[in-house]
C-alpha cells in the first residue's frame, strides 16, 4: 500500500479517535462542571475533588491508570485514544453525572463557565492539530477536564466579579436608604445558629431583618439586602463567611458592621486556609470599622484577639463572651437543665436551657442583645422558647418509635462534642447507633480529628454507621471496640436505621456530605 494512503489512513483513524473523545467530554464536563457549581466555583476546587476521587479506592485508580497508560500510547496508535474516553464516560465510579443530592443547575454563570471551558478543550485541539497530533491532544484534554474547568473558573472570576458588582452597589445604596444598625456574624463554626438566636432575642424589642440560610458570600449578602431589608428595619443581621483572606474585609467595605461578632475559630476549611491562624487573620477583617465588638473568649485565640483589639489605636469596645471563662461581661453555661446568665460577675438570672443550643453561642447572641437595648427580663424569657435550627440537634421521635437527632448540618470538631453530649443525655433503654460520613475540609488535621471523634461516639454509642469512603478508614479505627457499619450514602444509611432499629433506640446523623464527596 502507498506510504501517502497509509498515511491519509492514519490521519482518517486519528480523527475518528478525536470525535470519539469529543463525545466522551459530554458526560465528563458534566460530571465535573457539577462539582464546580456545588464548590462555588473556587479556581482549585475541581482538581482537588478530581484528585479525592480518583485515589478514593482501588477500581478508581484502576482507572485513572488505565487512563494515563492509554494517553502514553496515543502518540504512536491514535485508537488507544479510546481508554481515556472510556474513563472519562465511565469514571470515577460513584460520582454520578446528573447528581443524587445536587443536580447540575443551568443558571448564567456555569453556561458562561461551560462556554469559556470548551473554548480551553477546542484549544488544546487546535495545538494538538497544529503539531500533528490532534487525538494525542484530544485525549489529553480528557484526562485534564478538571484542572480545565478550574482554569475557566480563574479567566471567568474577574467578569463575574463585575457582574455581581451591580447588584452590590444597589445594596450598598439599600442600606445607606434604611440605616439599619448592622450586626456582623462570623466564624469557623456556630454562626448561622448565633445569628439566628440574636434574631430571635432582639425581636419584640426592635424590627430585625436577619440574612437566610447561609448567605454568607458577597453575591448572597447583596441578595440578602436586595430582596429583604425592608423600609423600617433597625437591625440588620448580616452572617459573613469566608474562603480566604480578603473576602470579608471585601464585605465590610460596602456593609459596614456596627457590631461584629466573632463566634469561634476552629480547623473547618483547614485545607484551604491551611493554618488556623490564617483562619484567625481572615475571620478577624469582620472587626476593623465596628465600633463594638463581641468575642467568644472560650477561644484562646479569640481572648488574644481581645487583649489586642483593646490596645489597638482607633481600639472599639469589646465585649467578651462565654460559657466556660469566668471574669467576662456576659457569661452563660448549663447548671443541670437551667441557664444561668451573668452580666459583669452577677448573676442576672435563670431559665430552662434550650436542649440543643450550645452555651457560648447563646452568650454572643446575648452581649449583642444587651447592645443593643433589649432588657434582660425580655432575653431570659425569649432563652426560654428559644426555637430549634433545622438540622441542628433537632430531636423528634419517628413513626416506627426511633428518636432521631438530626444534626446533619454540623460538620465541625466542636459540635460533634455537642451532638455526642445530647445523645448520652437520651434516655432510652434502646441502642444508641451514630450515622456519619465523618467531618471534612479540616487539612492535615482531618484523620486525626474524625479517629478522635469516633473513639468519643464508641463511648456514648452501641453502633457506629460510617457512611461513604471520605473517611472510612479513621472513622472505622475509632470505633474499633463496638459494632459498625458501612454503607455507601445517606439513603443507605436511613434504610438500615428503619430495617434494624425500633420503639426504644435511638440515632444521631451528624453531618451528611452532599455527593461531590466520594
Amino acid at each position: 500500500m502507498p506510504a501517502v494512503l497509509l498515511k491519509e489512513q492514519a490521519g482518517v483513524v486519528a480523527w475518528i479517535a478525536v470525535a470519539i473523545c469529543a463525545v466522551a467530554l459530554v458526560p465528563a464536563g458534566l460530571r465535573w462542571l457539577r462539582v464546580a457549581q456545588r464548590e462555588h466555583y473556587i479556581a482549585d476546587a475541581t482538581s482537588r475533588f478530581a484528585l479525592r476521587w480518583w485515589r478514593s479506592d482501588i477500581p478508581n485508580a484502576f482507572l485513572a491508570c488505565t487512563a494515563l497508560v492509554g494517553l502514553f500510547f496515543t502518540s504512536r496508535w491514535p485508537l488507544a485514544a479510546l481508554a481515556p474516553a472510556a474513563v472519562a464516560v465511565l469514571g470515577p465510579l460513584g460520582l454520578p453525572i446528573r447528581g443524587r443530592t445536587s443536580p447540575l443547575v443551568a443558571t448564567r454563570r456555569l453556561r458562561t463557565l461551560a462556554t469559556v471551558w470548551v473554548g480551553l478543550e477546542a484549544a488544546v485541539l487546535v495545538v494538538g492539530w497544529l503539531l500533528g497530533a490532534p487525538a494525542l491532544f484530544m485525549a489529553a484534554g480528557l484526562v485534564v477536564v478538571a484542572p480545565l474547568i478550574d482554569a475557566a473558573c480563574a479567566l471567568t472570576a474577574p467578569f463575574e466579579r463585575r457582574a455581581g458588582q451591580r447588584f452590590v452597589q444597589r445594596a450598598a445604596d439599600r442600606l445607606a436608604s434604611v440605616k439599619p444598625v448592622v450586626v456582623a456574624v462570623t466564624g469557623s463554626y456556630g454562626k448561622t445558629s448565633t445569628k439566628n438566636h440574636i434574631a430571635h432575642l432582639v425581636t419584640g424589642t426592635k424590627t430585625v431583618v436577619a440574612t437566610p440560610a447561609s448567605f454568607n458570600n458577597r453575591v448572597g449578602l447583596a441578595r440578602a439586602i436586595n430582596e429583604g431589608l425592608a423600609d423600617g428595619t433597625e437591625v440588620f443581621i448580616a452572617e459573613m463567611g469566608t474562603y480566604g483572606p480578603g473576602e470579608i474585609a471585601d464585605m465590610c467595605r460596602w456593609c459596614v458592621p456596627n457590631i461584629a461578632v466573632i463566634t469561634a475559630i476552629g480547623p473547618v476549611h483547614l485545607e484551604r486556609f491551611k493554618t488556623e491562624d490564617r483562619i484567625v487573620a481572615a475571620k478577624a477583617e469582620i472587626t476593623g470599622r465596628a465600633h463594638l465588638v463581641i468575642l467568644n473568649v472560650d477561644d484562646e485565640r479569640l481572648a488574644t484577639l481581645a487583649d489586642r483589639l483593646v490596645r489597638s489605636p482607633s481600639a472599639p469596645e469589646v465585649v467578651r463572651c462565654a460559657a466556660r471563662a469566668d471574669a467576662v461581661d456576659v457569661q452563660v453555661f448549663r447548671d443541670g437543665d437551667e441557664l444561668i446568665l451573668r452580666v459583669d460577675g452577677a448573676e442576672a438570672g435563670r431559665t430552662a436551657f434550650p436542649p440543643t443550643a450550645q452555651a457560648s453561642n447563646l452568650a454572643c447572641a446575648v452581649g449583642v442583645a444587651l447592645r443593643l437595648g433589649v432588657p434582660v427580663a425580655a432575653i431570659l424569657e425569649r432563652l426560654a422558647d428559644l426555637p430549634a435550627l433545622a438540622s441542628r440537634l433537632t430531636v423528634s421521635k419517628a413513626p416506627s418509635g426511633v428518636v432521631v437527632i438530626d444534626d446533619t448540618y454540623n460538620a465541625n470538631p466542636a459540635g460533634t462534642v455537642a451532638a455526642l453530649d445530647v445523645l448520652a443525655r437520651t434516655d432510652t433503654d434502646g441502642r444508641r447507633v451514630v450515622v456519619t460520613p465523618g467531618m471534612v475540609e479540616l487539612g492535615a488535621d482531618q484523620a486525626d480529628e474524625n479517629l478522635a471523634f469516633s473513639r468519643s461516639a464508641a463511648q456514648v454509642a452501641d453502633v457506629v454507621v460510617v457512611v461513604g469512603r471520605t473517611n472510612r478508614r479513621p472513622l472505622l479505627a475509632g470505633a474499633k471496640s463496638i459494632d459498625t457499619v458501612v454503607v455507601r450514602t445517606r439513603e443507605e444509611a436511613v434504610d438500615w436505621v428503619r430495617g434494624d432499629l425500633g420503639p426504644g433506640d435511638v440515632v444521631l446523623y451528624e453531618n451528611d456530605l452532599p455527593d461531590q464527596y466520594p
